[in-house]
């Protein structure tokens, strides 16, 4: 399979999709994506695909339905042009909060971009730190979701802080909080907090000692940061000394997120390059770490055949 690999990518994130290539010694894959002049979306493949193993890189973050469409689109073109698979390779699972009915009236949208993906054609989905481990049971196809934890953890364990604390900014996720505190031989603290509205969060309560404590909230995305704020304050009101940020995928809505996190009294931030981060969303206490080897890796694992399963430290 490794010899028929091809690797190609729509608009979402260009650069992750070109330093995956390069660690799998490829070039990307020749493609057109773009609009019609009636603003739908036109896809063309400018080479050869029949009979290879295609794996098409894609965010479906903001514009997310307009990546969403994209994807779609193109996984349906490989498979039209007679490739032997089509595997989407996900860095950021778009419309994942909606994985539940919170309320009578509420689509399940997680599912339906599920069914949509393999109703296009897709033969095995590749992701990174889903929302919520139950996405994987809306496909009938394979699914790697991938973790980021360890990643973090390597590169807080060589910053050598002392009296970590690990904070959950919400109890949903205690469990992947204490995995990351056993890793790094730190506490755990968790912050108790409820959402009136699906866009504003209002943190209660700290559990756990943090008093006089770095604390590091751990969490897999920030949208608007409206509760980072809230966890923010809620931490130094309990007597925090120093706070990290770290999170999975940059989705920081704008307006506010960006507005929010640089006025935000925090020692660093930390994310990944799931979702491609413009200049001008940089600040100068943020650092990026890239998933471009741990995709690509897993790639490669997935096209000759060998077991992928440690690249799921920190998924227990």
């Amino acid at each position: 399979m490794y010899s028929t690999l091809k690797i190609f990518c729509g608009n979402s994130n260009k650069e992750l999709a070109a330093q995956i290539a390069n660690y799998l010694h490829r070039s990307l894959g020749k493609i057109d994506v773009g609009p019609f002049p009636n603003g739908e979306t036109r896809v063309e493949i400018l080479e050869s695909v029949r009979g290879q193993n295609v794996f098409v890189i894609q965010s479906t973050n903001q514009p997310g339905n307009e990546y969403l469409m994209e994807l779609l689109i193109m996984v349906d073109a490989f498979k039209r042009a007679s490739a032997a698979s089509v595997n989407v390779v996900m860095p950021f699972y778009g419309y994942s909060k909606q994985d539940k009915k919170k309320t009578g009236r509420e689509p399940i949208t997680a599912r339906l971009v599920a069914d949509l993906i393999q109703t296009a054609g897709a033969d095995r989905i590749i992701t990174v730190e889903l929302h919520s481990g139950q996405i994987q049971g809306f496909f009938s196809i394979p699914v790697d979701d991938l973790s980021t934890d360890q990643m973090m953890a390597d590169y807080f364990r060589q910053k050598r802080i002392e009296n970590l604390v690990i904070v959950s900014p919400d109890v949903g996720g205690t469990k992947r909080a204490r995995d990351a505190a056993n890793n790094l031989s730190a506490g755990l603290a968790i912050i108790d907090k409820h959402r009136s509205h699906y866009s504003k969060a209002e943190a209660m309560n700290v559990i756990g000692d943090v008093e006089g404590k770095n604390c590091l909230i751990f969490d897999d995305f920030v949208d608007t940061a409206g509760s980072v704020v809230e966890a923010v304050g809620a931490l130094k009101k309990a007597g925090a000394k120093d706070i990290y940020l770290f999170f999975t995928h940059p989705v920081l809505t704008q307006p506010p997120a960006i507005d929010r996190l640089r006025t935000l009294d925090v020692r660093e931030i930390v994310t990944t390059d799931t979702i491609a981060f413009p200049p001008e969303k940089k600040m100068p206490n943020l650092t990026i770490l890239s998933t471009a080897t741990l995709l690509g890796e897993t790639i490669r694992r997935v096209a000759i055949g060998e077991s992928v399963s440690e690249l799921y430290r920190g998924k227990k």
